[in-house]
């Protein structure tokens, strides 16, 4: 009996071995548990970007009238881009990735190479009104979008202190309802371009320049100053002296970097739209730091980015403005800085 105890002891003994055994292979092994999402750096910034930093990037079409200033959520892009719209009226193109503001505007039409950097950059594109070349490409499914003609006054409202066509706005919530709209993935799944300097770097710099002037034309509504502050080690941004600043939150619009690259622009039609040529490069300057360097610029996978030799040049981390002018008359026209 006590033989036949010990057997039936060793076989449950056994027996439960077996199971526990079983019960770990059944589990997921590809299963971890939940861990606290490190912090990373935003791909359009360089800098420490708290999680999620995979948000989708969107791209908002800014109104630079001066009847649609100061403009709203402008000073949160990660990239300004300014670009002519018509004749020498330009117009903002704003990259948001690693962080949102509560309200965009206003929000104006679309120009097809606006849609180009917005593909380019797998952003969501936010526009209200379009021209016809870039209506094409739109409804041609090219890039998951919003535009005001079709939700005026649903997801775009009017604001009353201003007329039409400069007081259209949508929020980031009236956004996330039209990506959801259209099925649009929210992460982003580009790869950015940019390289940033890190803290041991030193930036290679021509000569000082702590003021810089960017004219369009002769039309000095829209050029653009900005000034270097050592201190900060920010250029701030303004127009006829008058300050760059948001309308709601009256943060002034400062950036780590400035770059200027030079294009080969066409008159198109009788209303003065263009046509740019953003996927040649050309000649650029980039001032950071107090400085000025002579460089290039290079259409990567449609992304315009800084250049020399071939190799990209690093940015500052911070918010970057990218100023696109004519190759004619070019930029010895077009800029001029002072130390």
């Amino acid at each position: 009996m006590k033989k036949l105890g010990l057997i039936i002891g060793i076989v449950i003994v056994l027996a439960a071995f077996v199971a526990g055994f079983w019960l770990i292979m059944k589990e997921d092994p590809t299963e971890q548990p939940p861990v606290e999402e490190a912090l990373t750096i935003a791909p359009f910034t360089g800098e420490e970007a708290v999680p999620p930093a995979n948000r989708r990037t969107v791209m908002a079409v800014i109104n630079n009238h001066p009847d649609a200033r100061p403009q709203t959520g402008l000073t949160e892009a990660d990239i300004v881009f300014e670009m002519i719209a018509e004749y020498d009226i330009t117009r903002f193109v704003a990259l948001y990735q690693s962080s949102f503001p509560d309200t965009f505007g206003p929000i104006r039409s679309a120009r097809e190479y606006f849609v180009e950097l917005a593909v380019a950059y797998d952003a969501f594109f936010v526009a209200h009104g379009y021209s016809p070349d870039a209506y094409t490409m739109l409804e041609s499914g090219i890039v998951d979008h919003v535009n005001g003609i079709q939700h005026d006054g649903t997801l775009f409202q009017r604001s009353s202190d201003r007329v039409a066509p400069h007081n259209s706005y949508i929020t980031m919530k009236n956004i996330e309802t039209a990506m959801e709209n259209v099925q649009a993935s929210a992460e982003y799944s580009g790869k950015s371009p940019y390289h940033f300097y890190g803290a041991a770097d030193n930036a290679k710099l021509d000569e000082q320049a702590l003021s810089v002037r960017v004219e369009y034309g002769t039309n000095e509504l829209f050029f653009s100053d900005f000034t270097y502050d050592s201190q900060l080690h920010l250029y701030s941004r303004s127009v006829g002296g008058v300050p760059t600043t948001d309308k709601e939150t009256l943060e002034t619009a400062e950036v780590s970097n400035v770059l200027v690259f030079e294009a080969s622009h066409e008159t198109v039609d009788s209303e003065g739209r263009q046509s740019i040529d953003l996927s040649s490069g050309g000649d650029a300057l980039l001032f950071q730091n107090g400085g000025v360097r002579e460089i290039e610029w290079s259409s990567l996978d449609g992304m315009l980015v800084p250049t020399a030799d071939g190799e990209v040049v690093q940015l500052v981390p911070g918010k970057t403005w990218i100023h696109v002018v004519p190759d004619s008359p070019g930029m010895e026209q077009s800029v001029s800085y002072t130390p």
